[in-house]
């Protein structure tokens, strides 16, 4: 028995927002192309992707009270 022939599938590259097939075949998945994966990679460096966070106050103790 042959497995059907399957079409890959089609995602949207998180860099460039080009199609990006979404394969075994594409050692860059999901992004398009070695220079979008290391665009992303470059960006994760310089801390362009980071949360909000509130600073605690500087009366409260910092960490896990149990282990003060």
């Amino acid at each position: 028995m042959n497995p059907p022939d399957v079409k890959p599938r089609q995602v949207t590259c998180p860099t460039c927002k080009g199609p990006s097939a979404y394969e075994p075949g594409n050692p860059f998945r999901p992004f398009c192309s070695a220079r979008c994966k290391g665009n992303d990679f470059g960006a994760w460096a310089s801390e362009q992707f980071r949360l909000a966070a509130e600073a605690p106050p500087d009366d409260q103790p910092f960490g896990d009270a149990k282990l003060q």
